[in-house]
């Protein structure tokens, strides 16, 4: 069973007066709150992040057959993947993550991740939100009452705006396994704070689908356009104070950056990188996106969460397609992760750390590869899934996440589990401290608030900095 932690699910109670004092700041402020100011000395990683780029792996990787072996555990838990050495001493993966060893020394894996839910939808919502779902271990569809998904909150709270979007998911959204789950979306703050969700980008000559590098009106069109809905909405000023209309404002300005900007337009065209750096990301979904994700990155986008497999199940309807592999693997999971999964992964996820350190961009990025759990110390066929050979069901009492980038330690391994890898028995980390790691790394505090549209104040985050991760 997984282990009970003694952690919050939902944000904390507020006394009236300070519902009074928050509601206050929020008339003077249009809704968005400060963060609580931290003290002259900052913390350790406060403020090193310019942008945050997530590798979001849905389906659960299995932390024992990938970041944290057990070679001297029993056949039926350590599995039959051989442990490797990395270019940190000391540090063991399994022997299908070559090119991810050779980097290790640019990464900080964290061995020590936990938590208590144990299906897909919540403990994605979980993931994406920091904050428990409602319905613990279950698979509920978005709802407008959700809490908001982290680049949603980012949103809201004050921080410089440096594109046209300040969110955006890319190979999205992330189905659990066909339908959208929730966690993804703006959620109580509405429908204009959803993060811009790209699909696939091996799709046309631009990543965003409906565009070309033709695509573009003339400035004189686009001005006269754009002063036509300016006379229209100065006819309905009843109109304008409608959510719906303020919404379809915002859509309509994001828009115009796209038509109107040929640096935004450039951004999403891999064509502009050469063939050989395309190649060497992988010419497939999850790893094209990873290669446009550090294009936005480049461009300033603050917040960009790779969906790096869109289903998290997806071969059970393709079970020849490659790019349809999510790492849910209750049966067949040594075949799916020798064949269909790590070849990309070990092939993608070095050359996104290797180029991005090579410009510069890893010192002012904090990079996040995590799911939402890991899997169980025990090989065993599971009669409920597809597939004739063994796997290893949902655990979540113990897995791990890498990070790297903004301030974080190269070549360090944070936190241990036991010797069977099925519970954490140093430096315990919930996805709230995730949140709460990338809200500080953007020099926001995450103890700070902010406001929804019924003025209603909400934490930033439940939990705290991760900080044995820095060097």
């Amino acid at each position: 069973m997984p282990h009970v932690m003694n952690h919050p699910r939902h944000f904390p109670l507020l006394h009236r007066r300070q519902w009074l004092q928050f509601g206050s700041a929020a008339m003077l402020l249009g809704g968005r709150l400060p963060a609580a100011r931290p003290t002259d000395l900052k913390p350790t990683g406060f403020g090193k992040a310019r942008s945050v780029l997530m590798i979001y792996a849905s389906g659960g990787q299995s932390h024992i057959d990938m970041w944290d072996p057990k070679p001297d555990a029993p056949d039926h838990i350590r599995g039959i993947f051989r442990p490797i050495s990395t270019s940190v001493p000391g540090t063991l993966f399994t022997e299908h993550m070559p090119g991810i060893a050779r980097i290790a020394d640019r990464i900080t894996v964290i061995r020590s991740m936990s938590h208590e839910d144990l299906d897909h939808g919540s403990a994605t919502y979980l993931a994406l939100t920091g904050r428990y779902h409602q319905r613990l271990s279950s698979n509920p569809p978005p709802r407008p009452t959700d809490m908001p998904t982290l680049g949603a909150i980012l949103q809201r709270v004050p921080f410089p705006q440096r594109f046209f979007y300040d969110s955006i998911h890319v190979n999205g959204p992330a189905l659990v396994p066909f339908e959208p789950s929730p966690g993804q979306y703006g959620g109580l703050l509405g429908q204009a704070y959803d993060p811009l969700v790209i699909g696939d980008v091996t799709e046309g000559e631009l990543a965003i689908p409906g565009l070309t590098s033709g695509t573009r009106l003339s400035d004189g069109r686009l001005s006269s356009r754009a002063d036509l809905k300016r006379i229209l909405d100065a006819t309905r000023q009843d109109l304008l104070q409608s959510d719906a209309v303020q919404k379809n404002d915002k859509f309509y300005s994001q828009a115009m950056s796209l038509l109107s900007s040929r640096k935004v337009r450039d951004a999403f065209d891999l064509n502009k990188e050469p063939q050989r750096l395309r190649d060497a990301y992988g010419r497939h979904r999850s790893g094209q996106a990873c290669l446009l994700a550090r294009r936005l990155v480049e461009v300033g986008v603050p917040f960009v969460n790779v969906i790096w497999n869109h289903s998290n199940r997806g071969q059970d309807r393709e079970p020849d397609v490659t790019d349809d592999y999510g790492w849910d693997t209750h049966n067949d999971i040594f075949y799916a992760l020798k064949d269909q999964l790590l070849p990309r992964f070990d092939q993608t996820f070095p050359a996104l750390i290797k180029d991005m350190d090579r410009r510069g961009l890893l010192e002012e990025t904090l990079v996040i590869c995590m799911g939402e759990f890991g899997r169980a110390p025990l090989v065993a066929k599971e009669p409920n899934f597809l597939g004739d050979k063994p796997g290893r069901k949902h655990w979540a009492s113990a897995y791990s996440i890498v990070m790297a980038g903004a301030g974080v330690g190269r070549g360090q391994v944070v936190g241990a589990s036991d010797r069977t890898g099925g519970d954490v028995i140093t430096d315990r980390f919930g996805p709230w401290d995730v949140a709460a790691t990338m809200f500080h790394a953007l020099g926001i505090d995450p103890a700070g608030h902010y406001i929804d549209p019924l003025d209603r104040p909400y934490p930033i985050s439940i939990g705290k900095p991760m900080t044995p991760i820095y060097a």
